[in-house]
């Protein structure tokens, strides 16, 4: 059963603990990296008939597959996707950033926003399928003008993608596609295979194997992120409906077992109704066992003096999603500073973000809130910077470089500056 504490009688490391899972498959993980590396698709063939448990005959997915997905996914299903791809079009459009040029005649500086070549996504298909994900990682890198858009997944037991992937795949407009999952996709997608071509950056959530090989390739490829368990935190006043709550903690606490539900209330009455419902919801659930361990493990029901108060746990905790379930949110939107993504008011569920709302639900976890953010078209893009002098406009600052450069112990860095005005300049 979730706990249920008081704010002002528990101590800081029982409201704030975290959970962050302890990686002990680095050395696997290098091997499987090494072999892919030496093997290239051998390696990929082989990896995945031992970890996935099918031997595939080739590793693109092919248009019939494609065709034959579209075939055996309800119509019904592919408008909704059509639907969230038009919201998440909508939304991630608004976030294209335009260079910037100062020209002052004589001295022009700029900066440029340049898209990525390549961006490989990475699409779980273990305890879940998750098109959603195809969805919000790649339609960002279309919108930024990424020049080859890929995605890997892992086959399921017949050697096949499962179709619900591969419809939102066509609906995203994905490029390529291969049926490869796990540390070996990561491998193949920074260093390249005979069949897969290496990308510029690797974006998408994993399990443990997953999460270690992007940071062992990053640096080679860039990353999006290192995805901890999903976490929301409800922020609710005494006037929300406990039935409500408990659904919203339980639509995250289903992801994992390490995923964290947590509500912050001013209301002890709120707080012993949703335990309450979150006994009753529970048993419903398909994922009821994982929940359970989740709900029990890493959920918790602190009661806090205020709203204000609450809002401030919020933001130590900076969770990946937060719920703000009271009368009135926009009046407290402004003191949120940490947190991936917010939910005002009642009628809101975390699963809005999941699907179709609009925003992004590639989010930061673990606390890293504080300081990163949601992926977005800003994460397929790169700047860079120009500058232009006309020698007249070097030479007024020619003496100011070379005092600079002295100052540093550099002296080809002075001389270049001044060279230029030495004798005839030739």
């Amino acid at each position: 059963m979730i706990q249920i504490l008081s704010y002002n009688g528990i101590s800081d490391a029982e409201v704030f603990a975290r959970v962050i899972p302890q990686s002990t498959v680095a050395d696997a993980v290098s091997d499987i990296i090494a072999a892919v590396r030496q093997r290239g698709d051998e390696a990929l063939f082989e990896f995945t008939e031992r970890f996935d448990g099918v031997r595939i005959e080739a590793l693109q997915v092919t248009q019939a597959e494609i065709d034959e997905a579209m075939e055996l996914i309800e119509p019904e299903f592919i408008e909704v996707l059509e639907l969230a791809a038009a919201n998440i079009h909508e939304f991630h459009g608004r976030q294209v950033r335009e260079g910037f040029t100062i020209d002052k005649g004589d001295i022009v500086l700029g900066q440029r926003v340049i898209p990525l070549d390549s961006a490989g996504l990475y699409v779980p298909g273990g305890t879940a399928a998750y098109p959603s994900t195809v969805l919000m990682d790649s339609i960002p890198a279309k919108i930024a003008g990424v020049g080859r858009v890929v995605m890997v997944t892992p086959p399921n037991k017949e050697g096949k993608v499962t179709p619900a992937i591969l419809a939102a795949a066509k609906v995203a407009g994905i490029d390529c596609i291969y049926k490869v999952g796990g540390a070996h996709a990561i491998a193949a997608l920074a260093y390249g295979t005979e069949t897969i071509a290496s990308v510029d950056k690797i974006v998408g959530p994993g399990n443990a194997f997953v999460s270690e090989a992007k940071k062992q390739v990053f640096g080679q490829v860039a990353i999006d992120m290192i995805a901890g368990p999903s976490e929301i935190l409800v922020v609710a006043d005494g006037t929300a409906n406990p039935r409500f709550v408990a659904a919203d903690l339980l639509s995250q606490a289903e992801h994992d077992k390490l995923a964290s539900a947590v509500l912050v209330t001013d209301s002890m009455e709120l707080a012993e109704a949703v335990q309450a419902q979150i006994e009753e919801q529970l048993p419903a659930l398909e994922r009821e066992e994982i929940a359970r361990i989740s709900i029990d493990n890493e959920g918790k029901i602190i009661v806090a003096s205020c709203i204000d108060d609450a809002i401030e746990i919020a933001n130590r905790i900076a969770p990946e999603h937060l719920e703000l379930c009271v009368d009135n949110p926009f009046d407290y939107l402004d003191k949120v500073r940490h947190a991936g993504s917010v939910f005002l008011g009642k009628n809101c569920p975390e699963a809005l973000g999941d699907y179709l709302a609009g925003t992004n639900h590639a989010l930061p976890t673990s606390g890293t809130a504080r300081f990163s953010s949601p992926l977005s078209v800003d994460d397929f893009v790169k700047r860079s910077q120009f500058t232009y002098y006309s020698a007249d406009a070097l030479s007024k600052v020619s003496d100011s470089i070379a005092l600079f450069a002295g100052k540093e112990g550099l002296t080809a860095h002075a001389k270049s500056a001044t060279i230029r005005f030495e004798g005839d300049g030739e």
